[in-house]
């Protein structure tokens, strides 16, 4: 005969396993304790995109780093007498002027290198650049009245990874070649570049000066340009397919296709924050706040689209329980929280399937592989759950339809918050309309055959 002890104890364990509402908290704590294993997931896609950008980083400081172009600046240096305590002093200044015309024509052509299993883009680029001063007479008058060191002015053209420079560089001024010197005499202003020395004898009499030069110019990724003309004109091209125009300016015009693409930009003194004349070193910030350029991207970023595939990790648990739970509701087929546990462990391994596939295959290919694996293998395990071909098929679509709609808002960016708030209302009301008619209050075991 029983002790009363233990009928009590049974009593409570068979309530415990058979109800309802126990069950549907523990499912619900079972979902926000996946969700340490997703931080673990997370936690490995952050890793591995650091690693591509170190493997980025080693290849780029091998080749070459992404390079800033921009230039001449023609400097003047002068001295200035200085009155301090009735006594005569001389002070070495600077004057700084920009060209009133610069012409640029760009032709990039990258190629892709590898570190690894991670691809990095890098280019060889040829850019032409010419252009003139003009005016100096009107800029210097201010200053006229100090000594103008004429036989001392320099052009400076900023290049911010000179590694990356290929060929002998020659600068014609006013039709003559002059050769170039490395590194820079305003390192303020040019912290990186070539020098031009010995362009005056003396004074000049003229009012016009040109300049030309070619760069051969190795880099990785990113071209930019910074605006230093009173007009200036930027014509780039490439045969690279997925380019990401950035910075102060966008071109004036583009075209992309499949061939490549082709900008050009006119940007004007007046759509910029410096002048074309200043002594010191002034307008350093607003001359690098003024740079454009070019990004080569790769075609995707497989480690973004994984990061934003986790966050759809809730919803893809959540609707794999809700089916099993209301499976367990209309036929009485109980499912053991350890089933569910197994279940959501395989719905969290999709995301380090579909992460470490990537990175040998395309996205789009490993997340193919790595849900139509997952689905499967709950699929077969729901058979033997519910010996029932036809709820697990039911299963298994739920699933195709979930995988099928998290991927769609992954490739659509732009809509993924209007695309995700339309799927859950109508995953909500689709689970409204099945349950409204349950009674609840009436469902008093989960057991098949419990009466």
């Amino acid at each position: 005969m029983e002790t009363p002890e233990k009928s009590i104890i049974e009593t409570i364990s068979q309530f415990i396993r058979r109800s309802v509402t126990i069950k549907l908290v523990s499912i619900f704590i079972l979902m926000m304790l996946l969700m340490i294993p997703m931080e673990f997931v997370r936690s490995l896609i952050n890793e591995r995109d650091t690693l591509r950008e170190s493997a980025v980083r080693e290849v780029s400081g091998k080749w070459a780093n992404e390079q800033n172009i921009y230039g001449p600046i023609l400097t003047i240096p002068y001295n200035k007498q200085v009155i301090e305590d009735g006594k005569t002093t001389l002070v070495r200044e600077q004057a700084h002027i920009l060209p009133s015309l610069i012409i640029i024509d760009g032709k990039i052509k990258p190629q892709s290198l590898y570190r690894g299993i991670y691809k990095v883009v890098v280019y060889d680029s040829k850019v032409s650049i010419k252009g003139s001063f003009s005016g100096l007479d009107k800029y210097l008058d201010e200053i006229s009245h100090h000594e103008l060191l004429w036989n001392e002015a320099f052009l400076t053209i900023n290049v911010s990874d000179l590694r990356g420079i290929k060929d002998k560089v020659n600068v014609k001024w006013n039709g003559v070649d002059n050769p170039v010197d490395p590194g820079s005499k305003i390192p303020e202003l040019i912290s990186s570049g070539i020098t031009v020395n010995s362009l005056f004898a003396g004074e000049p009499m003229g009012q016009l000066f040109d300049f030309s030069f070619d760069l051969h110019l190795q880099g990785s990724q990113y071209l930019s340009f910074i605006p230093l003309g009173k007009e200036t004109k930027v014509n780039i091209s490439s045969n690279w397919q997925d380019p990401s125009f950035s910075g102060s300016f966008l071109p004036d015009e583009r075209t992309v296709n499949d061939k490549g693409f082709s900008a050009s930009y006119k940007i004007l003194e007046l759509n910029r924050n410096y002048p074309q004349f200043w002594t010191g070193n002034q307008h350093i910030q607003n001359m690098q706040n003024s740079a454009f350029g070019v990004n080569l991207l790769l075609p995707s970023n497989d480690y973004q689209k994984a990061t934003r595939s986790t966050k759809y990790a809730l919803l893809a648990i959540a609707l794999t329980f809700l089916t099993f739970f209301l499976v367990e509701i209309f036929n009485k087929n109980r499912v053991h929280p350890f089933q569910y546990i197994l279940i959501g462990l395989s719905l969290v391994l999709f995301y380090t399937l579909l992460i470490s596939i990537s990175e040998h295959l395309n996205f789009d290919l490993a997340y193919i592989i790595s849900s139509l694996s997952v689905i499967a293998m709950i699929g077969l395990y729901s058979k033997t759950i519910f010996d029932n071909l036809k709820q697990s098929l039911i299963l298994v679509l739920i699933l195709v339809l979930t995988y099928t709609f998290v991927y769609i808002t992954l490739q659509i960016q732009d809509y993924a918050l209007l695309i995700g708030s339309v799927g859950l209302t109508v995953i909500l009301g689709v689970t409204m309309y099945i349950t409204s008619k349950v009674n609840w209050y009436d469902l008093n075991s989960l057991n098949k055959g419990d009466s």
